[in-house]
């Protein structure tokens, strides 16, 4: 036999609402990094932000942990400004890479396929002192780098790319920042799942109400209602083709 649940009294659920209200969340940092994976709408796959054959699979996923364990999100939107900082720190990363690909251009462009530069330093320079193996490397590297400056906009476009990872960066920081700020209206509870919207071309269902009164699919003849007689037509309300005109 069931058991009827007895009803919450208003009281009670008032005392339910203020308990709740005056909850902190979790405390410990596995639990703060499982609430913030409450009701996430999207999903974050580490090698989807991956440049093949030059970055590890798994390099934005360790950046990632790593804010975790700093940060310590406590909702799904710190997660996700935590997963921005992330993105942000792997394009400051491929920003390096890039610059020390850029320089290795230029040093190549300088030099033969011996590793003699291709234009060597004045004698005025070299005439009276010894220059090192190092030195020589600087100046094919400035040789190299302005040859590639006058021929290609590369390295302007560079700096525009790492002053933007840099912009991202802080932006992300100050997002997340702005978040933990907002602590105490934002609920460290999972968030409601979206719920679809209704399909507004289909037509309501009819009522369903037992009371009406409805004829069924195969009543029965004297189950049929019937219809009310009609009220005989007084003398007054006859029509006026059977009044008589006098002669």
């Amino acid at each position: 036999m069931s058991r009827t649940r007895k009803p919450v009294s208003p009281k009670q659920l008032a005392a339910n609402r203020a308990n709740a209200a005056h909850s902190t969340g979790p405390i410990t940092p596995e639990g703060k990094a499982r609430s913030a994976q409450n009701s996430r709408q999207h999903g974050f796959t580490a090698s989807t932000f991956a440049v093949v054959r030059l970055e590890e699979l798994q390099e934005v996923a360790h950046l990632r942990a790593d804010l975790l364990s700093v940060y310590q999100p406590v909702n799904s939107q710190e997660l996700f400004a935590i997963e921005r900082i992330a993105l942000a720190q792997q394009a400051l990363l491929r920003a390096a890479r890039l610059e020390a690909g850029l320089f290795t251009t230029c040093l190549n462009e300088a030099l033969d396929p011996s590793g003699r530069p291709l234009l060597p330093m004045t004698t005025e320079l070299t005439a009276d002192i010894e220059i090192t193996r190092a030195q020589n490397r600087n100046y094919a590297l400035g040789e190299g780098f302005h040859r590639m400056a006058k021929a290609a906009p590369s390295w302007s476009l560079f700096l525009r790319y790492q002053a933007q990872a840099e912009r991202h960066y802080r932006r992300a920081i100050e997002e997340f920042g702005r978040l933990k700020a907002l602590r105490h209206e934002l609920p460290n509870e999972p968030i409601g799942e979206v719920q679809p919207e209704p399909d507004k071309t289909t037509s309501p269902p009819l009522p369903t109400n037992p009371n009406a009164l409805e004829t069924p699919p195969f009543a029965l003849p004297s189950e049929v209602p019937a219809a009310p007689a009609r009220a005989p037509l007084s003398r007054r309300s006859e029509p006026h083709s059977r009044c008589r005109m006098p002669r």
